[in-house]
């Protein structure tokens, strides 16, 4: 995985409150150049790479697999399917069978892509949900590599920089959103799920 939120945010989150613990900033050299991860209060803000998505083809397997045609589908490194409003992204129930063969239509060079959904938000700016079933993630809960697509999506439809989104997964989760031309801002907050000791 070139771009990965999960692993970027619980890594910094660490390494913050366990290792280093003084630091304002951490660096990661990844895949996607590098990226860092900034700690103010709760919230961590990763620094990662823009990715606009340009308009694509309305691609059948798409609207099969979400059950509507009345979609506009662009294309990035990931595709981005913006619907009419939030309760339409809430009730996108996926036949990811054939969400998988979304990418011999559309020719995505690897497995390492998802399909994002997307919709203005009712009480935020735009709330989203992210299908990755070619990497064995059906849906994924909060998504900071979708973010790279709806960031630069989204501050261009709205006309704002800082934005605020919600993904409707079943677990949810809130972002805090920055555009900044070529890199996006993404804000949000980690807990510790569990600690141990292994004993060599």
């Amino acid at each position: 995985m070139d771009l990965c939120g999960h692993a970027t945010m619980g890594s910094a989150y660490v390494l913050f409150r366990f290792i280093e613990t003084t630091a304002g900033i951490l660096r990661f050299h990844t895949q996607s150049g590098l990226l860092s991860v900034k700690q103010e209060g709760d919230l961590l803000w990763m620094d990662f790479p823009s990715r606009p998505a340009v308009p694509a083809v309305r691609y059948m397997s798409i609207e099969k697999a979400i059950g509507m045609d009345n979609i506009d589908v662009y294309r990035s490194a990931d595709l981005l399917v913006v619907l009419e409003n939030e309760e339409a992204v809430r009730q996108v129930r996926p036949d990811f069978e054939t969400l998988k063969r979304v990418k011999y239509e559309a020719e995505m060079p690897d497995d390492n892509f998802g399909v994002i959904v997307t919709a203005p938000g009712s009480d935020c700016d735009f709330v989203s949900r992210f299908f990755a079933p070619n990497v064995g993630i059906n849906e994924d809960p909060v998504t900071g590599r979708a973010h790279c697509v709806l960031i630069p999506y989204w501050s261009k439809q709205t006309g704002k920089v800082s934005m605020t989104a919600r993904q409707l997964s079943k677990r949810g989760g809130t972002i805090w959103c920055e555009y900044a031309g070529e890199r996006v801002k993404i804000g949000g907050k980690a807990v510790l799920y569990m600690a141990g000791e292994i004993v060599v």
